[in-house]
């Protein structure tokens, strides 16, 4: 009897590899951006981001997620309770909460697995880091080979492990310039933050000091007279203390000495920074994917109603969001917890009842299918 032909061990990897690897010199290499003034200017001053942001973390967060192990839901499994309770100081839809948002603002999202050192090595915990904090260490082929944390003058470097196995989850959303690091829908909205961010700026400063003339004084005296220096700085010291600021408007004006009153209107162009503050808005929740109506952009009439806004954005959002998540963290902890499928539950969304209904209604008129057929589809296990 023959024995078994031993094949030769192979190492597979892309034949692109020492390419990347030569761009990048195995330097580790900081997200190419100032993701700081990012958060500033867009989260922190502006409230269409923020609030675009809030929305697709907390809706992508409250979506569970599940755990099956050989085609069946396992809700007492270890990494069922992991995910439910992922570390001692946050719930696992304040983590994911966490990990979208990171994803919205830098378009990165980081996820460390630590353990306490057991036979198996699977994780005991899980953490969310802060992407300004974290660079990729590239190795020989050019892709991550550890990931390097650095806060308050200290940094730490976690590479892969033995196995290969990396204790660092990177989620990224798609650059199409940069090899390690995504580009956030903040980034893409810069332009458009900036532009609302001046016409709110711009609109504070009118109402604290003026700073659009409301009219002009015009000086009528006979003869070319001209008003002498001491007498225009009185004036304008009065006009300023008693006529300037918000406190001080409709105040009536008291006119003497051959002084005229002109108002000034706004032209047309002037008065449309409105229209364009509004589009700006609209600009933003197009980068975040989020359906204006829902943020109560004036002017905005894409959907019949709310209930349809609300569903689009499920649909081409939250859903695309929620199950790329799913399936990361389904193939990174594949290696510690095997035989296990992380999946999304969309079930219960209210947003998605109707399209839930009809898909009900279509597998029970298909007569040509079995129950378990029709349950798989229905994506209920059985």
């Amino acid at each position: 009897m023959m024995g078994r032909r031993r094949w030769p061990w192979e190492a597979k990897t892309s034949r692109t590899g020492a390419v990347v690897a030569w761009s990048h010199v195995g330097r580790p290499r900081w997200t190419p951006r100032d993701y700081g003034r990012l958060a500033e200017e867009g989260f922190a001053k502006n409230a269409v981001a923020y609030r675009c942001i809030r929305l697709v973390a907390e809706a992508a967060a409250s979506v569970p997620l599940q755990v099956f192990v050989n085609g069946e839901r396992a809700a007492d499994h270890p990494l069922a309770r992991l995910l439910a309770r992922p570390n001692a100081e946050q719930g696992g839809a304040e983590l994911m909460e966490a990990l979208y948002a990171g994803l919205q603002t830098a378009g990165n999202a980081y996820l460390e697995a630590t353990a306490d050192g057991d036979a198996d090595g699977a994780p005991d915990e899980l953490w969310s880091l802060r992407p300004d904090r974290v660079k990729v260490v590239p190795g020989p082929n050019g892709w991550p080979a550890a990931y390097e944390y650095a806060a308050g003058g200290r940094s730490v470097t976690i590479p892969r492990q033995g196995d290969g196995w990396s204790p660092v989850l990177h989620l990224r959303l798609f650059h199409p310039t940069d090899d390690h690091y995504g580009f956030s829908p903040l980034e893409a909205a810069a332009f458009a933050i900036d532009v609302h961010n001046a016409s709110g700026a711009w609109n504070k400063a009118l109402l604290d000091n003026a700073a659009r003339p409301s009219g002009a004084l015009v000086y009528g005296a006979k003869g070319g007279e001209r008003m002498t220096e001491a007498q225009f700085e009185q004036l304008k010291a009065e006009l300023n203390e008693a006529h300037a600021g918000a406190a001080n408007a409709g105040r009536p004006m008291l006119l003497e000495g051959g002084l005229d009153w002109k108002p000034i209107s706004l032209s047309p162009a002037e008065m449309d920074f409105i229209a364009g503050k509004h589009a700006a808005a609209r600009e933003i929740a197009l980068a975040f994917g989020v359906p204006p109506q829902l943020l109560g952009v004036p002017g905005d009439a894409t959907y019949a109603n709310y209930r349809e806004a609300n569903v689009a954005l499920w649909r081409q959002t939250i859903m695309p969001l929620v199950n790329r998540t799913a399936g990361a963290l389904s193939n990174w902890l594949a290696a510690r917890f095997p035989g296990c499928r992380i999946a999304a539950d969309l079930e219960g969304t209210p947003a998605l009842a109707a399209d839930r209904d009809a898909l009900w209604t279509r597998l029970e008129a298909a007569s040509f299918l079995t129950l378990q057929e029709r349950r798989q589809m229905a994506g209920v296990a059985g």
